[in-house]
């Protein structure tokens, strides 16, 4: 399982796996790397996190397990 990240690649934007050198995919509009992004993060059930223009984190979303599910209150 590892995190997804959407991040700035020269005038174009990119899919990294966390820790990963190498880049999954390369496309030239931010909108399409989140959907990849998000497409590997819901099926590897990891973190897409998604970074503006200058690498800072601006987003993140959650498609793995919850470590702290809701109680159920009714029991």
């Amino acid at each position: 399982m590892a995190n997804q990240h959407v991040v700035p690649n020269g005038g174009d934007w990119a899919v990294r796996g966390e820790g990963n050198s190498r880049l999954t995919a390369i496309v030239d509009n931010k909108s399409e790397a989140i959907r990849i992004a998000r497409d590997i993060a819901i099926n590897q059930m990891a973190e897409l996190v998604i970074h503006n223009s200058h690498g800072i984190i601006i987003d993140r979303d959650s498609y793995g397990r919850d470590p702290n599910p809701p109680k159920d209150t009714k029991y």
